[in-house]
């Protein structure tokens, strides 16, 4: 089996991580407030956060582009203002893949959120910590299983982005080629020994995400 080019898998890997450290605070936040607010219209941010696992990939990467893309209105702004190009670039494939990885993170953090009993945190109230203070000191540390399990899955959902990094990053070779691509191209190329050597990788990577989620399935915690 062809021994796989050394470029797609450390891209993949950079641009994983890099989505996974901007759409963490984020869909952290996202979690906590979905799990421990009731308020008005707290279904349609439901829908907005779960819109990306069901629209096609190549859907999300074309809304990407109407909004970034050179003529988009965010990307036209930071074009004229800060000239920033980020369609076809590592930058794009870093936004598409936090895009596809938060609904991951959300769904997985927000029932471990909703986990840890209200006491708990009516406890530390009580004790003067602020609501930043209960956050950290009470709720994730109670419910930190299932956050690094939502962590873990948006990685994993992340390094195998396909179609949105293909619509707004596309495959530029040592650019925006990234593994998924890379088995797509080589594919297509007819090199089924350098497709499967990126498959390979890419399940590997996946089974030990799957395991590693499994181990940290949320625990129940009691009061």
């Amino acid at each position: 089996m062809t021994a796989p080019d050394s470029f797609p898998v450390l891209l993949s890997l950079r641009v994983a991580a890099v989505a996974l450290a901007v759409v963490a605070p984020i869909g952290i936040a996202v979690a906590w407030f979905q799990a421990r607010r009731d308020y008005r219209g707290r279904t349609l941010v439901d829908a907005a956060v779960l819109l990306p696992l069901v629209l096609p990939p190549s859907v999300i990467g074309y809304f990407l582009v109407l909004l970034c893309g050179r003529r988009g209105p965010i990307g036209a702004w930071l074009l004229e203002w800060f000239d920033i190009r980020l369609i076809f670039t590592p930058a794009a494939a870093v936004i598409a893949s936090a895009v596809v990885a938060l609904p991951m993170l959300v769904k997985t953090a927000q029932p471990a959120i909703e986990s840890v009993p209200a006491d708990l945190e009516a406890v530390g109230r009580s004790l003067g910590l602020g609501p930043a203070a209960v956050f950290f000191r009470v709720t994730l540390p109670a419910a930190w299983r299932g956050v690094v399990a939502g962590l873990v899955l948006g990685f994993a959902r992340a390094i195998g982005e396909f179609g949105a990094t293909l619509m707004f990053a596309g495959n530029i070779p040592n650019r925006t080629n990234t593994m998924p691509l890379e088995i797509f191209a080589a594919y297509q190329a007819g090199d089924d020994d350098r497709a499967l050597a990126y498959v390979v990788m890419l399940v590997g990577i996946s089974c030990v995400v799957v395991m590693l989620a499994t181990r940290l399935n949320p625990r129940e915690v009691s009061a």
